[in-house]
């Protein structure tokens, strides 16, 4: 394997820990495409590096924003135990999928989540400063109002439906199932996203540590490769964490759904081209 090939890896690897950090996506919404279209790897490995990068994405993340309260522990270990078993099944099951069948549910997914992003961009989950969050719910300071932002949970078994079936998305696409809990518990759940991110982050690291051995079992984990994309997302999850402090949360969920959109067109040619 060349020299520019793995420099190319740790850029991408870059960008995707950015858009991980930022969204709470993981980066293989990235990474993948990349790996997969860009060098034209076997979708398997492809999925099994961007796996160990959402593993990496999710630990830098979780450490550079514990002490900002913005990661929800209580719930996000709640939809994790849902995740995991998602994640676990689609690990055992993916081998009988074809790269064409992988394509279009890639495809179909973040088209949808793009749309359900623009739907959602003037709207925000925020109560009063001294109202009560609930069992579930959370408080943190936001540098964007100034503020205490101050959210309760709702519909609480539509999360765990869609946690249940983000963890079967990272198994099977490995891009991080955050590209189903973030919107779902931005959406319809009453998460705030910059919550809602920060819990997602701390969860699909959990999600994609069930499905990886299952993954290297197989031989598709490529080691140097895997190292040289976990090196970029270490790189960029922190340049990514210093601008999702500072930017609108509206521009947050434009990005979301600008990248989405964009990989859902190529995976859309891609699979029936």
């Amino acid at each position: 394997m060349s020299l520019s090939i793995i420099a190319a890896v740790v850029v991408a690897g870059a960008v995707a820990g950015g858009l991980g950090s930022l969204l709470g996506i993981g980066g293989g919404v990235f990474l993948v495409p990349f790996l997969n279209a860009g060098l034209g790897l076997d979708f398997g490995i492809a999925r099994a590096v961007s796996l160990m990068t959402v593993i990496a994405t999710s630990s830098a993340v979780s450490s550079g924003t514990a002490g900002r309260r913005l990661i929800n522990l209580r719930l996000g270990m709640l939809l994790e135990v849902a995740s995991t078993v998602g994640g676990l099944a689609a690990g055992v099951t993916v081998a009988r999928l074809s790269d064409e069948t992988l394509s279009i549910i890639f495809a179909c997914v973040t088209a949808i989540i793009a749309i359900l992003m623009i739907t959602r961009l003037e709207k925000r989950n925020v109560l009063e400063e001294d109202a009560d969050p609930g069992a579930f719910g959370g408080r943190y300071y936001e540098e964007e109002s100034g503020r205490d932002v101050v959210y309760r949970v709702k519909r609480l078994s539509v999360g765990m439906f869609a946690s249940l079936l983000a963890g079967a998305v990272s198994g099977t696409l490995g891009i991080g199932g955050g590209i189903l809990k973030v919107p779902v518990l931005n959406a319809w759940c009453g998460v705030p996203l910059r919550a809602a991110a920060a819990t997602s982050a701390l969860m699909i690291g959990v999600t994609a540590a069930a499905s990886v051995p299952l993954f290297y079992a197989r031989g598709e984990v490529n080691p140097p490769l895997a190292a040289a994309a976990v090196i970029g997302v270490l790189i960029g999850s922190r340049a990514g964490l210093w601008f999702g402090g500072r930017a609108r949360a509206k521009w947050l969920k434009l990005l979301m759904a600008f990248v989405l959109a964009v990989v859902s067109l190529l995976y859309f040619k891609r699979a029936l081209g």
